[in-house]
């Protein structure tokens, strides 16, 4: 326990008098450094965070948990395996869709997309289209009437109730030799989802339409299957596999995005470590400051051990001194960094509009808004981290102040 006398002496030490400046310079540097380490961790880890939360909910918000597809050529016999693969239980939704590339033009102006045929009922079922309807009404979505993104509706100068065409890299016979297949198409809806590559490049189509266009005369790309539970997507999977036995091939979002996945794990733990250092850095700088301060006091420490100060209270001083630099830095820089990530997107436009210049550009982070998603089990461990590494920082130059000798220290005095 501390006693009242060793907190009034280590107050005391904290308030450098003006002989002492050099360390109360070097004890505020300590102070910014693991205030800023601090926030800077928490700021880092939560816009990580809100990151992979955002785009994982946003891909699998727009994809399925799973897909079923055939092993060669289109998916005959569509609902009789989609009526299989409801039956399973843990399975959500299962959304026949045909999936083709295409290129969309207008006025001279072209650009490559992706073509995604689903009916009404599942683009109605989808939260993330449903909700990112800009423009246009959905009862439009049918027939001619299609979905584009926000980003490729200002490529193409396209609005709601516009017409662009369509051209399928497949082609069709005609008296004039093969040509590609071409259509025309109505602009019902506008759709801005969060993410520049749907914006930017993908076209929803009535399901019948895309048949009719792609050429699947009964029959799809493949079925989406969407899981009520998508952390027991193994256990889901097997059955799904055993109940289609052999009819088709199964593959879940891993595959095709666990590597995108595994870069922003290994990126968001290399950013901890890196950031980890700041606060190192200014654990150094409480120790030099400490070790600064016990030469400075070495003959207010002979004083207090000549009139019976032990060597242990001797110790709790200046640790006590030192943690409390630690202490009032990691709860600054913590309120700092909530307060930071809680308000970023907020910032980030106050200060683009500052600057004049773009911080965050949707085209390359994917994402149209800046995300943060404050873990207060990482708060914490951060918090501990700081609170860890300050104490320690503490322990040799308190060890040192105990272990001065009065005599020493007062010889030539």
């Amino acid at each position: 326990m501390v006693s009242s006398f060793e907190r009034m002496v280590a107050w005391r030490y904290l308030r450098s008098k003006k002989a002492e400046g050099f360390v109360s310079v070097i004890t505020a540097f300590a102070f910014a450094g693991i205030m800023l380490g601090v926030a800077t961790l928490i700021i880092v880890m939560s816009v990580m965070n809100g990151f992979r939360a955002e785009l994982f909910g946003r891909i699998l918000g727009l994809n399925g948990h799973m897909n079923v597809y055939s092993l060669q050529g289109p998916l005959m016999d569509y609902g009789y395996l989609k009526d299989k693969v409801s039956n399973v239980n843990g399975v959500e939704m299962v959304v026949p869709m045909i999936e083709a590339q295409a290129l969309a033009s207008k006025d001279g102006v072209s650009t490559g997309l992706v073509v995604r045929g689903i009916t009404w009922e599942d683009f109605m079922n989808r939260s993330t289209l449903r909700e990112g309807v800009k423009e246009g009404s959905i009862e439009r979505y049918s027939g001619a009437g299609v979905a584009i993104g926000n980003v490729l509706a200002e490529k193409l100068r396209l609005t709601v109730g516009d017409d662009f065409v369509i051209t399928s890299p497949k082609v069709k016979s005609t008296p004039f030799g093969s040509m590609p297949r071409q259509r025309t198409y109505n602009v019902a809806v506008i759709f801005d989802v969060g993410m520049y590559e749907y914006n930017s490049s993908f076209v929803f189509m009535p399901l019948d339409s895309a048949q009719k266009f792609f050429e699947y005369s009964g029959s799809v790309s493949g079925l989406e299957v969407f899981l009520n539970k998508p952390d027991e997507i193994d256990y889901v999977r097997a059955a799904v596999a055993r109940s289609i036995e052999g009819m088709a091939g199964v593959y879940d979002w891993r595959d095709t995005n666990q590597s995108f996945f595994n870069a922003l794990q290994v990126e968001r733990n290399v950013m901890f470590l890196i950031l980890t250092l700041i606060i190192v850095v200014a654990a150094f700088n409480i120790i030099s400051s400490m070790i600064m301060l016990v030469k400075d006091k070495g003959q207010d420490i002979a004083i207090l051990r000549t009139v019976g100060a032990s060597r242990s209270s001797m110790m709790r001083i200046f640790m006590l001194t030192g943690a409390s630099i630690g202490v009032a830095g990691t709860v600054v820089g913590s309120i700092l960094g909530i307060a930071f990530a809680l308000n970023i997107e907020t910032i980030r436009q106050w200060l683009e509009g500052l600057t004049g210049t773009e911080l965050f550009a949707d085209e390359i982070y994917f994402l149209s808004q800046l995300p943060a998603q404050v873990e207060w089990h990482e708060v914490a461990a951060v918090v501990f981290m700081a609170l860890f590494l300050s104490v320690l920082a503490t322990f040799y130059p308190a060890w040192r102040a105990s272990r001065l000798d009065p005599v020493e220290a007062l010889r030539y005095e």
